[in-house]
């Protein structure tokens, strides 16, 4: 236990922290590094040439005459600026507490999954509240208040507001979105919607995944994130209030990009700063001897960015 890292005595616990992130994945819940892809940088801060609408719907002279030389054109990048911040929390573990549990799970596990549980739900507000965010995507171009026909009516026609959407992005940079993005109460609507059932009746025994993959072909998407993720909006001591993480009275049509190529239009990024969190939950371990307990910490070092807003455009979809 006695190992420095980076000037503290915290070990690096990747077994840990790979465990924890895999338990956290397969319960589905979390969308927000799927809506805005991490980008690893070796950086804590920097300017980064974002493409942007302008950078890729710029006309060019394409006419070469006889025995002339062909116009020569590049793409233009907008220098935008991240600065990753570090969150994180810590779990202890006491030594009694290590062997009252050691016949029925393993504690050391247990701790990590809920400290990281409890860091990516804080990321996952983040994100959530700065693409759901009426301020960023305001205006016609970016923004339709869909709330006079709303979601949960299933007479509304879904299917049309959502090719609007679409046709407002294309618009506005020449890319059909690629992804809706809406919480788990919003994909119970859209499945009692009656064009939408009438649209899949004959289906037979659908899996959820096929039910999403049937949603996205009748919407005109390549696929559908479900923010499924809750909060205890209640304080301390107050009896438990749940909350949706991603706000039911709104749906986004959005292109996002490959997580490795900057290249790629894309709605916003993550940018992870890995020379300090390689991963974006990284586990770390250090023994408090005064509190008899090995302390589990979990951090990330992170950016959340919304690049270019006219990539994407923001329903309202609840009255």
């Amino acid at each position: 236990m006695g190992v420095d890292y980076q000037g503290s005595r915290a070990v690096p616990r990747l077994e840990l922290g790979e465990a924890a992130l895999e338990f956290i994945q397969q319960q589905d819940e979390f969308i927000g590094t799927q809506v805005l892809p991490i980008f690893p940088t070796k950086k804590k801060a920097s300017i980064f040439p974002a493409i942007t609408r302008e950078s890729i719907t710029r006309e060019a002279d394409t006419k070469r005459a006889p025995r002339g030389n062909y116009n020569r054109d590049g793409f233009q990048a907008k220098d935008k600026q991240y600065n990753c911040e570090e969150y994180g929390l810590e779990g202890p573990l006491d030594d009694s507490e290590r062997s009252l549990y050691a016949t029925d799970f393993d504690a050391e596990l247990t701790t990590v999954q809920i400290i990281t549980r409890r860091v990516l739900q804080a990321q996952e507000r983040r994100i959530a509240g700065i693409v759901f965010n009426t301020t960023t995507f305001a205006g016609p171009a970016l923004y339709t208040d869909n709330s006079g026909a709303p979601w949960d009516n299933p007479s509304s026609d879904v299917p049309l507001q959502v090719r609007a959407a679409r046709e407002k992005v294309r618009a506005n940079c020449g890319i059909d979105p690629n992804t809706l993005i809406c919480s788990k109460a919003n994909i119970d609507r859209l499945l009692a919607n009656n064009s939408i059932k009438d649209a899949i009746k004959y289906v037979a025994r659908l899996t959820e995944a096929e039910l999403l993959n049937a949603l996205a072909d009748i919407l005109g998407v390549r696929r559908i994130l479900v923010g499924k993720g809750i909060y205890n909006t209640a304080k301390e001591g107050k009896p438990f209030a749940s909350a949706d993480i991603w706000n039911d009275d709104y749906a986004m049509v959005a292109t996002i990009g490959d997580s490795q190529r900057l290249s790629d239009p894309s709605v916003g990024r993550v940018f992870l700063w890995s020379a300090d969190s390689p991963e974006n939950a990284t586990v770390e371990q250090y023994r408090d001897d005064a509190a008899r307990s090995d302390i589990f910490r979990v951090r990330q070092h992170v950016d959340e960015l919304i690049i270019d807003p006219y990539f994407a455009h923001l329903m309202k979809v609840d009255a």
